[in-house]
């Protein structure tokens, strides 16, 4: 049977009033705290319309949409209209971008997106992806994971350069969004994502930092957005408890493995990174926690996210 590659079960277990907008206080980055919908993606199933109205009574103003969403363009935007937040980035498959990039974009400008960004990256040829049937859909994909080669990034950072032109024309803008497993290094100690950066238009396409992820794999968000200011553009805030092993496989659970919890509550000193972004030039940021909720429900933890936030003073 060929695999279902739909975005529900590729990542359905993947580790994301203006006069009242609250900024983040004292810093210079001056912009309202969003969510990335995916970390409340259980509710937004369930109740969508009350789990938005819930989101803004946190005192979120904006928030990212996930690829798994199970409304329209839009049904949503009415949605997000009805509660008074605003929708300035989308997650995207990068196959459902090659399929039809012009129902992609008009779904973004219909919600009012910005950024297209793409989630993971992908393989040219799937013959390659040899996974246990038995592990189902989630297993197909960490099986894409554990195939890649750098030749799989160059071959991504070309069909990215490509929709990123397409997607400037429209005049939107392309993105993508890091997690740890790009951080493998291959021969020569060269590692995915710094082939992907090297080798996509710095115009074409900018980047979302996933400081938790890039943490996670060992490596310094600081001094990502120290080496290229002008590609980071968003955000991903989320935390990890202390005492993980550094990383590079996604979706590890055995002794070592990441533990999310509630920023504020992990390892990650967000006040030096929030200090290193001053310089680069962030639009938005979108808090993310991970799944999943052991401790408080989901609509609990991101009241506890927002709070760290809001006092945290840069």
């Amino acid at each position: 049977m060929k695999p279902d590659y739909s975005r529900r079960h590729l990542l359905g277990k993947l580790a994301g009033g203006i006069a009242a907008i609250p900024f983040l206080k004292g810093s210079t980055l001056k912009m309202p705290i969003g969510l990335q919908l995916y970390t409340v993606g259980k509710e937004m199933d369930e109740d969508p319309q009350g789990t938005l109205k819930q989101v803004a009574a946190v005192g979120y103003q904006e928030v990212e949409t996930s690829p798994m969403s199970k409304l329209g363009a839009k049904e949503l935007r009415r949605m997000l209209d009805d509660v008074g937040l605003k929708n300035t980035s989308g997650h995207y498959l990068l196959p459902d971008l090659l399929k039809d990039l012009d129902g992609n974009i008009a779904s973004a400008n219909t919600l009012g997106q910005h950024y297209m960004v793409v989630t993971v990256p992908w393989i040219a040829d799937m013959s390659r992806v040899h996974a246990d049937p038995a592990a189902g859909q989630m297993g197909f994909f960490m099986a894409m994971l554990g195939a890649f080669t750098l030749d799989d990034y160059k071959w991504n950072a070309e069909q990215f350069n490509k929709v990123g032109a397409q997607v400037k024309k429209a005049g939107l803008q392309l993105g993508y969004h890091n997690h740890n497993f790009e951080f493998k290094a291959y021969e020569g100690g060269v590692t995915g994502y710094d082939e992907f950066v090297r080798l996509t238009d710095a115009d074409l396409v900018k980047l979302e930092l996933d400081c938790g992820w890039v943490t996670v794999a060992g490596h310094d968000p600081v001094e990502y957005l120290k080496k290229f200011p002008a590609r980071y553009q968003l955000l991903h805030i989320k935390d990890f408890k202390k005492g993980f092993t550094p990383a590079t496989k996604l979706g590890d659970t055995g002794e070592g493995a990441p533990v999310p919890t509630e920023l504020g509550r992990g390892s990650i000193d967000y006040r030096r990174i929030f200090e290193a972004a001053k310089k680069a030039q962030i639009s938005s940021i979108f808090v993310e926690q991970e799944p999943p909720f052991k401790e408080m429900p989901a609509l609990e933890a991101i009241k506890v996210d927002y709070a760290y936030l809001d006092k945290l003073h840069v």
